[in-house]
């Protein structure tokens, strides 16, 4: 055969034979040109001779390939892109990544109300087009990475609610995992996933309604969300997909997409259109942080905007103790019947579960724990942002009061009088000088408004992310005179966890 330099190549050639075959880039000729003793004739290092027969000799070859790059080293990744800067002193100039903390701390931390028993199916796009590779190492595969770890994350953060998993490939829905609580079972049918290509074309469509009958048997009381993960930019479906964002409506459906390609008008009119008119919820990812800044987004409830969705409803729920099997035995378990020696009795019926928070599969029950709604209730009332603290007030705190970690000392008094006297020059006014970035404090300082502590910036990420309760509040047993116990909403358990107080 021929290649496409009109060179004659053998049939029986090996695989080493045709590395040495490869057609050099005109930037390397100069360096991998030569010309031959016989006739003069110039032939490639490493490629062919003058007789027009491959070479076989290995050390040329290993000399071109140890001083090319490869595509992948050659490419910038996003942990190379916004380094520190290095001063003149040696230092990292930290200011930069201590401001990207921040922004994703400061948000909106308004008390609204929230659907915090949620029932969520995850729609992943499994065409050809998730075999780019513009986000490394695929697009399928990061997907999955990404889908792993939102699946944990969203039972950390909604530990009484609902996931499915839904994925799209030659122009049909597949179920790849039914509506369920228990994350251990997403997390499988996810790793069975790797195994597999995607190929075929997407149809949102036939997702979509996919999506409408499982969640058709949801409860009034919870919310009914749809995420999709689009990689495509067409979608092949049997119908008119009007229809369906009308039927989506009707049936109280949220969708939000996160896009991998480009902007779509039919993405951005069905998310308007099922979030009472919310165009936020659809999204392009630029890069792979950005990706999963967005699909880890979802993990947060959303607004109940709709008079229907806030209508107060009464839950009935249980709250059952583990129990073991008597005598050492084992004993099935009735959500899985499978064999185990410990579980929970349901507070009804008595029936037997291995895990919670689960519904009872005899008289359909909702068993859960106290810290299960626990855990959900820092959605209804957020800690609130901490404040930077300015070096006149950060006298009185040398180290952070969660880590103890030291905090860098204020200038000295003598350096801002020599300012001052210099008519604003000086140490103290080349600070003043030095642009800061939104949200950085300029003490390093970072103070709570409720118990009036301060923290660094690592325990302000830690706290606003991880526990959300603030540690200065939840360690200040005793209260000032005339305090009252609550956060401002008449509830319990605001005032150590710093809630925003709203006006009446």
């Amino acid at each position: 055969m021929a290649d496409s330099d009109g060179e004659f190549v053998a049939d029986n050639l090996s695989d080493d034979d045709l590395m040495d075959h490869t057609v050099e880039d005109e930037d390397d000729d100069d360096d991998h040109h030569h010309t031959s003793a016989g006739g003069g004739r110039p032939s490639r290092s490493g490629g062919k001779s003058a007789s027009g027969r491959p070479k076989r000799g290995g050390g040329k070859k290993d000399a071109r390939k140890k001083n090319s790059a490869q595509a992948w080293e050659q490419s910038k990744r996003t942990w190379e892109m916004d380094l520190p800067e290095e001063g003149e002193d040696g230092t990292l100039d930290l200011t930069t990544l201590e401001a990207e903390k921040r922004r994703r701390l400061m948000r909106d931390t308004t008390p609204l109300q929230r659907g915090i028993i949620r029932h969520l199916v995850l729609v992943l796009d499994m065409s050809f087009a998730m075999t780019e590779k513009d986000m490394l190492p695929t697009r399928y595969r990061l997907t999955l990475s990404y889908a792993a770890a939102f699946v944990r994350e969203f039972f950390e953060q909604n530990p009484i609610s609902q996931l499915g998993v839904v994925g799209m490939r030659d122009g049909v829905a597949v179920r790849v995992s039914d509506l369920g609580g228990n994350p251990a079972e997403h997390l499988e049918r996810l790793k069975e996933l790797e195994g597999q290509d995607p190929q075929g074309n997407p149809s949102l469509q036939n997702a979509l309604e996919m999506c409408r009958g499982a969640l058709f048997h949801a409860p009034s009381h919870g919310t009914r969300e749809v995420l999709v993960i689009y990689g495509a930019l067409l979608s092949s479906d049997p119908g008119d997909i009007h229809d369906t964002i009308s039927s989506l409506i009707a049936d109280r459906i949220r969708v939000t997409i996160v896009g991998l390609s480009a902007h779509l008008s039919i993405c951005a009119e069905l998310c308007s259109r099922t979030n009472a008119g919310d165009g936020s919820q659809y999204n392009v990812a630029m890069d792979e942080v950005h990706f999963r800044e967005l699909f880890l987004a979802a993990t947060t409830p959303p607004v109940t905007r709709t008079q229907e969705q806030s209508t107060a409803s009464l839950l009935m729920m249980g709250f059952p103790s583990r129990v073991l099997a008597p005598g050492g035995t084992v004993s099935y378990c009735a959500c899985h019947n499978r064999p185990c020696r410990e579980g929970f009795l349901c507070t009804r019926c008595g029936s037997r579960v291995c895990r919670l928070p689960a519904e009872c599969p005899s008289c359909a029950l909702t068993l859960i724990l106290s810290t299960h709604l626990a855990r959900s209730y820092h959605h209804l009332f957020p800690l609130r942002n901490w404040v930077e603290v300015s070096w006149a007030d950060a006298a009185r705190s040398a180290a952070c009061f969660a880590c103890h970690c030291p905090f860098p000392d204020p200038p000295s008094s003598r350096s801002k009088a020599n300012g001052g006297e210099k008519g604003g020059g000086g140490a103290a006014n080349s600070e003043e000088d030095r642009p800061k970035a939104k949200g950085v404090s300029e003490s390093s300082r970072y103070a709570c408004e409720v118990c009036g502590n301060h923290f660094c910036i690592d325990c302000d990420v830690y706290a606003h992310e991880i526990i959300h309760n603030c540690p200065g509040c939840q360690s200040n047993v005793q209260q000032p005179p005339g305090a009252a116990h609550t956060n401002g909403h008449d509830l319990s358990n605001g005032h150590t966890n710093g809630a925003m107080v709203i006006d009446a």
